[in-house]
């Protein structure tokens, strides 16, 4: 049996890692590195990305990323911006990590996506259109024609 004092202090982690997903939520377009978010968590990165990955399935950076290529998603979808400009825009600092990372989630690239899927969810409210254009999570994508 577990002692009320272990009950809090696997409660205040809880808590911890929670505050650090949602500062990735609200930062995400914004250089964050799992070094960063452990010390606003008062906590080691190797402890962070333990604890979110047993809370969340997945590490802090894969969060980071799938929220990233979330976005990504929606302003490759307007069709205004190139490529490059939207691996800025929400934050990646490497185009190349960003196109990999992108075409895991979603099963085609950046490009590919723009041009396949400009204006497809035009007239869809944005919550409805994030939803049914959400990446893969913990998983890569099947390649489009693949099953």
């Amino acid at each position: 049996m577990t002692s009320a004092a272990d009950r809090a202090a696997r409660t205040q982690a809880i808590v911890a890692i929670r505050k650090v997903r949602d500062r990735i939520d609200r930062e995400f377009h914004q250089p964050l590195d799992v070094e960063e978010l452990a010390r606003g968590a008062y906590m080691s990165a190797g402890h962070l990305s333990r604890e979110f990955k047993r809370i969340y399935g997945e590490s802090p950076y894969s969060y980071l990323m799938t929220r990233r290529v979330e976005r990504a998603m929606t302003l490759l979808r307007r069709g205004d911006m190139s490529v490059t400009e939207v691996c800025f825009a929400v934050g990646s600092s490497s185009l190349g990590t960003f196109s990999t990372r992108f075409t895991e989630l979603v099963g085609v690239s950046p490009s590919v996506y723009r041009r396949d899927m400009a204006g497809d969810l035009e007239g869809v409210p944005s919550c409805l259109a994030r939803q049914a254009a959400r990446p893969v999570r913990n998983r890569e994508a099947n390649p489009r024609g693949s099953a």
